[in-house]
């Protein structure tokens, strides 16, 4: 409240008023502030930063179909696409009677249900590395459980270590955060193992995170229990926590073992994220979870409130596929997981042995997940730069789309996703096969003769 005092003195027949305000009581600043003269309406910082690199790459090519061949497209991780990989009679119940019992139409606790919570630990539970409701944290879908790892974990300036090449959002989230991205190498010629001294030579005191991908996208590798002793050692010399990228968890081929990473670990604290997404089929439905394996204390109370008050922020996942959780989990017949493992395999099988014999191109047989990488000899290619070039080239002559693995920081490689039908599968093999045809180019007498 601001009071004012006028005097009226007569001055040669004139009013003269002097007004003096008393100040005592403050004024709203606000109200003196002076008007802004036009709009200055702009982006954030951090959407300026956020890059989703396969989009980036995917828009900026000319992606014009050969009009005489129907589409077949090898680029989309998502087992829906085709109708051919329904999820299991089973699973559809769970959310049919969750909806039924109208016990789910209200907002769940931040990190999930309890129930729900109880029922995931159980699930992945082991002597070695035992689970109670507490250690998980339900999110919408394992992408967010990502998110929130990355985010508990590193503050702006921090550093993290993603692997090359890997999954694209690792990057995305961590640069819109401020947060550096440190590339290690995997090693096609070794089944996609990490390379471990360039692992460790890239830490420093500002490294605050390992990510370990395994099942791997988009090499479809799975790591031994050996090697990934070896990651962890890694790990413990450096005090380096994990995240650990688990979402194609036991979706890997007859012969091999996926051993998830936390019950190896004897000191290491690990974050592991999963969902329902890819093992049981529904990427849409938006469920992940992330597990907090912290044995030694070393994550403490406050990486545990962390999440939670992150979590807070968009009140947790869908609560009907929470009311769902429970009976997917427990019910799921064995035989529907045998029957997409034994789908994949063979589609795999068909296109490393397809491709395998096309003169340029060397794919390396995947162990699990649902993508195979195929090398690029670019050198016999030279009619085209780049991986994104052939297959650019690739969609316009033959309609078959497959990513450029430069999406994942992997040049001359590309990756093919084999959730597709099989008759798909082999017409995409047979295309790839013309287009190599076409372009391939022996090398050139004039290096040969240099060469002797």
């Amino acid at each position: 409240r601001v009071t004012y005092m006028i005097q009226n003195n007569g001055i040669n027949g004139n009013s003269v008023h002097h007004v003096s305000v008393r100040t005592h009581v403050s004024v709203n600043p606000a109200k003196l502030k002076s008007h802004r003269q036009r709009w200055n309406v702009r982006p954030s910082e951090m959407s300026k930063k956020t890059l989703n690199p396969i989009r980036a790459i995917v828009d900026g090519m000319k992606l014009t179909p050969n009009p005489e061949k129907p589409m077949i497209a090898l680029s989309i991780g998502d087992p829906t696409v085709f109708g051919n990989m329904p999820t299991d009679d089973t699973v559809l119940q769970a959310v049919k009677e969750a909806i039924d019992s109208h016990k789910y139409n209200g907002y769940a606790p931040s990190v999930g249900y309890q129930k729900s919570r109880e029922a995931v630990a159980n699930f992945y539970s082991c002597p070695e590395a035992p689970l109670e409701d507490k250690d998980v944290i339900l999110s919408s879908g394992c992408s967010q459980a990502i998110e929130l790892a990355i985010s508990v974990l590193c503050n702006p300036g921090d550093n993290i270590l993603v692997p090359r090449p890997g999954f694209s959002l690792y990057k995305t989230l961590a640069v819109s955060m401020g947060i550096q991205v440190k590339h290690y190498n995997l090693l096609p010629e070794k089944s996609w193992e990490i390379d471990l001294q360039h692992l460790e030579s890239l830490i420093d005191d500002k490294t605050a995170c390992l990510i370990v991908n395994n099942p791997s996208n988009p090499c479809g590798s799975v790591f031994s229990r050996e090697h990934q002793h070896k990651i962890l050692s890694v790990a413990s010399r450096n005090c380096i926590p994990i995240l650990a990228d688990e979402i194609y968890g036991d979706m890997v081929f007859p012969g091999c073992d996926f051993q998830p990473l936390a019950p190896l670990s004897s000191d290491v604290p690990i974050l592991s994220c999963g969902g329902l997404a890819k093992r049981w089929l529904v990427p849409g439905w938006r469920m992940g979870w992330i597990l907090i394996h912290d044995r030694n204390y070393i994550f403490g109370t406050g990486i545990r409130e962390g999440l939670v008050k992150l979590s807070q922020r968009i009140l947790g996942p869908c609560t009907v596929v929470q009311g769902a959780l429970e009976r997917i989990l427990n019910d799921t017949p064995p035989e529907f997981y045998q029957g997409t493992i034994s789908f994949l395999k063979s589609n795999s099988e068909i296109c490393y042995s397809e491709l395998s014999t096309v003169p340029g191109l060397n794919p390396v047989m995947p162990s699990g997940a649902m993508y195979i990488m195929v090398r690029i000899e670019m050198e016999h290619f030279p009619d085209f730069q780049n991986d994104v070039e052939f297959t650019e080239r690739l969609v316009t002559e033959q309609s078959v789309f497959c990513l450029p693995a430069t999406a994942f920081e992997y040049p001359n490689f590309f990756r093919i996703v084999v959730t597709v039908p099989e008759e798909m599968m082999i017409e995409a093999c047979i295309r790839i096969r013309e287009f190599c045809a076409r372009h391939y180019r022996p090398r050139s007498q004039d290096s040969h003769e240099l060469d002797q």
